[in-house]
């Protein structure tokens, strides 16, 4: 088949697109693990305490998820094409040059630029991906949107610190060359953002503030506490290996077993999302989620047992995620992107504010012990799952029968 008859074909079909908007965010995604098994290096080079240290992965997740709600807005009203591509372009360049860095605030920037460019992919990727109005399948489409994602977020710990023990640290800017020719050729592929654009106004914020006293702000609130539960191990646990004398090549396979786990776990959730009770399923998931992550911090590091935990604890958190986009998009169909924005962008946010006080108790508790204090808040996503307001809305579900 042709390159022209390709790209018509991954048009022409919601499954195609998803397809092509989940090889990007294999890609942005893998751009924005490149910090946590630097962390140690960065610490050492830099004289950082636990805070700073904690202060970098706030730069970061607040910079890629803040301003997501504004990004699923401006999608909704001006096209997804552009933020799509553009997006992880952004986030590819400027995560890649961390290593030319010359000093804390300079990092500190180049990580909220490079946040920012996946804060832009994001809402209308997972939007474009999903595709709710066109087929029963939009778990499905949207674990494949996370699936890749979440492969990419595994891949991207081993392969920087495969890359810096090449080229040196302040080579890794090489990195950023993947993502430019793929942003180019899917250009081309993905439909022309005027395809995609609504033309009536979006929900103002005073509008958002009243859906979100409603279901969707308790589908935001266990987002925010999976986000926070995801943010604490991603780092604290390369600074507990390193606390205990193992190399960074070890903190970042294990980071790569936990995200390999979360990419592993949101092909279930998705679907799971299609055919089963959501809230159910989300205080289910919330609720074994603690244990897990209690155990990856408590058992000794690096042992069968241990990856086998980490590997388990990253699938129940990441399976979360489809649940709880689809629930949102169909809260607020009229503005998928904006919705989105809200329970992935906005939690993420919240979550990543947390990582602060928690860095704080990570210097007076130890890394270790604060982590595992620090676990359990992902229960509060469980009590929200499990109140009235979520279980009697409708959640549209496949028959157990159907194809």
């Amino acid at each position: 088949m042709s390159a022209v008859g390709v790209t018509r074909s991954l048009r022409s079909t919601p499954l195609g697109i998803a397809i092509a908007v989940s090889a990007l965010h294999a890609l942005n995604d893998a751009y924005t693990s490149f910090l946590p098994p630097l962390l140690p290096r960065l610490m050492g080079e830099l004289d950082l305490s636990i805070t700073l240290a904690a202060g970098l992965m706030t730069a970061l997740a607040l910079g890629s998820s803040l301003a997501q709600p504004l990004m699923g807005r401006i999608a909704d009203r001006r096209g997804r094409r552009a933020l799509v591509v553009l997006g992880p372009m952004t986030t590819g360049v400027f995560l890649s040059m961390m290593g030319i860095a010359p000093g804390f605030w300079m990092l500190v920037l180049l990580l909220a630029l490079g946040g920012l460019g996946s804060a832009a992919f994001h809402p209308p990727g997972a939007s474009l991906a999903a595709r709710v109005g066109q087929g029963g399948r939009s778990g499905m489409r949207h674990a494949i949107f996370s699936f890749c994602g979440a492969a990419g977020h595994a891949l991207g710990p081993v392969a920087v610190v495969w890359l810096v023990a090449r080229v040196g640290f302040d080579g890794m800017w090489i990195a950023m060359l993947p993502v430019l020719v793929l942003g180019f050729v899917l250009w081309f592929v993905l439909p022309p953002g005027t395809s995609d654009r609504i033309v009536e106004p979006g929900p103002t914020l005073r509008d958002m503030g009243r859906i979100l006293r409603g279901p969707l702000g308790l589908v935001f609130g266990i987002s925010c506490t999976s986000a926070f539960l995801n943010s604490l191990f991603l780092t604290f646990m390369p600074i507990v290996m390193s606390s205990r004398g193992m190399t960074e090549g070890q903190g970042a396979l294990v980071l790569s077993l936990y995200l390999g786990g979360q990419a592993a776990g949101t092909l279930p959730g998705g679907f799971l999302a299609d055919r089963v009770d959501r809230p159910q399923l989300l205080a289910i998931l919330t609720g074994v989620a603690f244990p897990l992550h209690a155990l990856a911090f408590l058992l000794p590091a690096g042992g069968p047992l241990s990856l086998t935990v980490v590997v388990f604890a990253g699938a129940a958190n990441m399976a979360i995620l489809p649940p709880i986009v689809i629930m949102a998009l169909e809260l607020s169909p009229s503005f998928g992107s904006t919705s989105s924005g809200i329970v992935m962008g906005l939690a993420w946010a919240t979550a990543a504010l947390a990582v602060i006080p928690a860095g704080i108790a990570g210097d007076l508790l130890g890394p270790q012990t604060a982590a595992i204090v620090l676990t359990p808040t992902v229960l509060i996503g469980t009590w929200f799952a499990l109140r009235p307001k979520l279980r009697r809305h409708s959640w549209p579900v496949i028959p157990a029968e159907g194809p």
